[in-house]
């Protein structure tokens, strides 16, 4: 049986399709990234300490509960695989948002020279994740902020099956609307796929032509069973 390889798997995904998606709703799923077969083995990572640069219990730093574990630099070959094919694939919608909010757009076309630039910023450490929730653990709402240089979007993969491997554990975003209520948007993350989703704010239509939307994310309590994803972050921590 041959397999695809995850960076064939990015190049085959309908990227226009996943921008028109962001604009509307601020995340827009990927078609299957990962196999289940290759799901379970980046999940069976988690037990190799030696991969890791930190553990943070979650309920220790009231972030919600449960457990996630930094990369160190050294990224397994399909989790390296992944980031270096999203990265161009996101980095026009970046573009495209930075010039719509009329900011700068830092972004160079490739992911090692603006890794380089995040380094030369002070932000050295790896910021991809593996993610771990039991029975009652959540994810508060947050942003994944770790310095002056940040990527504007971000991708999170489920390696677990909602409904076979655990129940509840929905992926939660919220976005602060100009001059409006909140809006939520409730996501069920299905193994493979991805997410990708605004890391701060996006452009939204307004009176005044598009205002910055800032928005959090996060994890429902998961209800029964174990909970695993990939996260990937395109700028140092």
């Amino acid at each position: 049986m041959t397999t695809t390889a995850p960076a064939d798997r990015v190049a085959a995904a309908d990227w226009p399709g996943v921008a028109a998606e962001l604009d509307t709703h601020g995340c827009a799923l990927t078609p299957p990234l990962l196999d289940p077969d290759a799901c379970r083995a980046i999940a069976a990572l988690y037990d190799e300490a030696d991969l890791f640069r930190k553990t943070v219990d979650m309920a220790r730093h009231r972030y919600g509960s449960g457990q996630y574990r930094y990369f160190g630099h050294e990224l397994p070959r399909p989790v390296a695989e992944l980031r270096a094919a999203l990265y161009p694939r996101l980095l026009p919608v970046a573009r495209d948002w930075a010039a719509r909010l009329g900011r700068p757009a830092p972004w160079p076309d490739g992911l090692d020279e603006w890794l380089d630039r995040c380094r030369a910023a002070g932000q050295t450490r790896s910021s991809q994740i593996l993610l771990r929730y039991e029975a009652g653990d959540w994810n508060a709402l947050h942003r994944d902020l770790f310095g002056d240089l940040v990527f504007p979007l971000q991708v999170v993969i489920g390696l677990d099956v909602q409904g076979e491997d655990y129940t509840g554990g929905e992926f939660l975003l919220v976005e602060q609307r100009p001059r409006a209520q909140s809006r939520g948007t409730v996501t069920v993350l299905p193994q493979g796929h991805g997410l990708v989703f605004t890391t701060r704010d996006r452009p939204v239509r307004s009176a005044r032509g598009w205002s910055a939307a800032p928005v959090r994310h996060g994890v429902s309590t998961v209800r029964s069973g174990l909970r695993r994803s990939l996260g990937l972050v395109f700028h140092n921590a």
